[in-house]
């Protein structure tokens, strides 16, 4: 299987769904899953920053992902958990470490169902899968990150680079399974690279 880390808007779910178009595998955007249960717990009114509740939702929350679709609790959450407010309480969610521990047994599940894919997120080489086949390290300068999703969801650039950088920030310090380059990643910095040199550039490790 393959690994995709990186920070926000590095361009990690481009990648990783280019690149199981071209082998032919599933993808797993993991991010997604963190925030199909922000938006769960928004939705059930459970405060963000108050873990026990976060810790007692998780394990109940039904969600799937199939066919570029997220469904949470049956509803069709797709857009939603792309909006400014899950995007917003996503990283206090994230770093629940109850909630990490039942979506890592969900991810590993997922690799097992599917025999392997491609898996992205931000500690899938480091943590849920450090024995990947490969591992990938995707980044990118704060500014292009900012830049593209200011295309994707609008907004002012500088306001959404301040937030990027404040989620690198909140991501890369927490204490149960930190944003990190595993030591044994091949670093890909997509500044100034469309998706398909990026794609080659990582098939060409595979070969």
């Amino acid at each position: 299987m393959i690994a995709i880390d990186g920070p926000a808007g590095a361009g990690k779910s481009t990648v990783g769904r280019a690149l199981a178009d071209r082998l032919g595998i599933g993808y797993l955007d993991t991010g997604a899953m963190y925030r199909a249960m922000t938006f769960a717990a928004l939705q059930r009114g459970v405060v963000e920053g108050d873990l026990d509740e976060v810790a007692a939702m998780a394990p109940t929350v039904d969600l799937v992902l199939e066919g570029g679709r997220v469904l949470v609790d049956g509803a069709d959450a797709t857009a939603a958990i792309r909006g400014r407010e899950v995007t917003e309480a996503v990283s206090q969610v994230s770093a629940n470490p109850a909630v990490r521990d039942v979506l890592v047994q969900r991810q590993r599940d997922w690799v097992v169902e599917h025999h392997g894919g491609v898996v992205e997120g931000r500690d899938i080489g480091t943590v849920v899968f450090p024995d990947a086949q490969l591992k990938l390290y995707i980044t990118a300068s704060a500014r292009v990150r900012a830049e593209r999703r200011v295309r994707d969801i609008g907004g002012d650039v500088d306001e959404v680079e301040a937030s990027i950088l404040k989620r690198d920030r909140v991501d890369s310090s927490r204490a149960h399974s930190p944003l990190t380059e595993s030591d044994d990643a091949i670093i890909v910095d997509t500044t100034g690279m469309s998706i398909d040199e990026v794609v080659t550039h990582v098939l060409e490790q595979l070969a």
